[in-house]
């Protein structure tokens, strides 16, 4: 008998499984595969199968530790000084991992030279802010030390008791330093260590094939050192932007997963395909960021009047479609400890009363603004709602405009804009990966919004003697946040995608990192093959 699929071919999602290859939609081309440069969703899902960490992703709980490079840990009684100790690991081009590869890695993301946006992450590491801001040049100082070859030992500015789960972020993921040093040093952002010809990675998979806008193709690491417990063969990430061509792709037998649903076709996909329609819980939040230096969102009554206008219930019910909640706060609900904020509600009549106090009556005389989007239809309907109930609500007149996904994280940070739509999806389970980022300077703040008290919080929320103490922080800091409003909190996510039921131990998770190392395919028991 002969295997028949879509005609007379083989379909490439078969073939595929069979080869053990996954194909998998990735949102976007990646600016990099740099783990110390990067800082979006379509980067770090590749760099998770390249490189691994001290402590790795578990394949079903985010809050469980899964040992990585570190094999075992202690702490001390208060959770401020840690010790891992290093199995016996390779990087791909065969040097062991050793402790001082952590240490020249973490010297390298807060090098000021090199100007990392997620050199903040590490600030709980005693002196590391005083080493990125450049108060301190002599990097001895900061609380990170190789005992031996194989001890680590990290002394934090306080009591952390979740630091474990930190350093699962890509932020704190090693580079080989040979290999950095042989391709322009550590503070060289045009490095060519992350290139596909020079790329050495510790992880599960390595880099094979990167054809720009097309293509990354990666594969099995055999010096990895669990490569035993890998099954699939190679994955390919494909960059596709657009959700209906990512979905055409999906049904033509062209990919095991996408990286969304076109909103309009949920519940669609929901009935006629039960099985391969995916929505899971996820800790992000989609926001509107105001560049606060521009006018008129330099004033605050500008800026709450337009998160009062909002009906975020309507966009969840009309546009969005997948589940997400209106979002109340920006910590979004689900963090175990921290009750989520009900501060940003939907007022219209006080929106309107705000904006004529700023001078603005009924919309009148306010300035041409402009939303950015990078390219996406989801993004660009959500836009169109927004832009719909300002007009409607205030009186006033915004236009849209999409930059390819490269461009606009530039345009952000270069605060290049007058409203941006923006995404944070939780580093890790817990307030401060969305508070954190707003501090003055911070590389992932990109609104251009400074408040001292506001910083006097986040740092004094690394010091706290307890995590009651530390959450009533947070919750503190997070007012101060949503009473300025340098950001418009619209929905709290869920993760729509489709997948194939071919794709095994792949599993909902609140953040929606997998560990690629325990991920299989199953073909098909019935093409008829023999």
């Amino acid at each position: 008998m002969t295997l028949v699929s879509c005609g007379d071919r083989i379909a490439e999602t078969e073939k595929a499984a069979k080869e053990g290859i996954l194909l998998i939609g990735n949102g976007s081309e990646p600016k990099g595969l740099d783990p110390h440069l990067v800082t979006g969703v379509p980067e770090s899902s590749i760099i998770g199968a390249l490189l691994e960490g001290l402590i790795a992703r578990h394949p079903t709980n985010d809050l469980e530790p899964e040992p990585g490079m570190a094999e075992r840990w202690e702490h001390n009684e208060d959770y401020s000084v840690w010790a891992f100790h290093l199995r016996d690991a390779r990087w791909s081009n065969g040097d062991p991992v050793l402790a001082s590869d952590f240490v020249y890695s973490w010297q390298r993301i807060l090098s000021p030279a090199l100007g990392a946006e997620y050199a903040p992450m590490l600030y709980v590491i005693q002196n590391a802010e005083a080493y990125n801001l450049g108060e301190i040049d002599d990097f001895s100082q900061v609380g990170v030390k190789a005992l031996d070859d194989k001890t680590l030992q990290v002394t934090l500015q306080g009591s952390t008791p979740h630091f474990l789960s930190m350093i699962k972020h890509t932020s704190y993921f090693p580079v080989n330093p040979r290999v950095v040093e042989e391709h322009g040093g550590m503070t060289d952002r045009q490095s060519g260590w992350s290139t596909l010809e020079n790329y050495v990675g510790n992880g599960p998979f390595r880099l094979k094939q990167w054809v720009t806008n097309q293509v990354i193709e990666v594969e099995r690491n055999p010096s990895y050192w669990d490569a035993g417990t890998v099954r699939l063969n190679g994955i390919r990430f494909y960059p596709i932007d657009n959700a209906n061509t990512e979905e055409t792709m999906f049904r033509n037998d062209r990919l095991h997963m996408t990286n969304t649903v076109n909103p309009d076709k949920i519940a669609y996909f929901q009935e006629i395909m039960p099985d391969k329609m995916t929505i899971s819980p996820y800790l992000g939040t989609y926001f509107y960021r105001l560049n606060v230096t521009r006018e008129p969102f330099t004033d605050v009554r500008v800026r709450r009047a337009l998160a009062l206008a909002l009906d975020r219930q309507l966009i969840v019910e009309r546009v969005t479609k997948g589940g997400q909640a209106p979002a109340t706060g920006f910590v979004p609900d689900g963090v175990p400890g921290y009750g989520a904020s009900t501060a940003v509600q939907y007022d219209p009549d006080e929106a309107r009363r705000l904006l004529a106090e700023a001078g603005y009556p009924g919309g009148e005389g306010f300035p041409r603004a402009e939303i950015m989007i990078n390219t996406s239809e989801a993004h660009r309907k959500i836009a169109e709602a927004i832009q719909a109930l300002w007009r409607e609500e205030l009186g006033i007149d915004v236009g849209i405009y999409n930059q390819e996904w490269k461009v606009y994280l530039d345009s952000q940070t270069n605060l290049d804009y007058d409203i941006s739509r923006s995404a944070w999806i939780g580093d890790f389970v817990y307030p401060s990966t969305f508070t954190d980022m707003f501090t003055t300077g911070n590389g992932n703040n990109d609104t251009g919004w400074s408040n001292p008290r506001y910083d006097q919080l986040v740092a004094r929320s690394r010091v706290a003697e307890s995590e009651a103490d530390r959450m009533a922080i947070f919750h503190e800091a997070e007012d101060i946040l949503l009473d300025e409003m340098p950001v418009i909190p619209i929905y709290w996510y869920t993760r729509v995608y489709l997948k194939d039921p071919r794709v095994k131990g792949w599993y909902p998770k609140l953040l929606d990192a997998h560990p690629y190392k325990y991920v299989w395919l199953e073909p098909n028991d019935d093409t008829g093959e023999e």
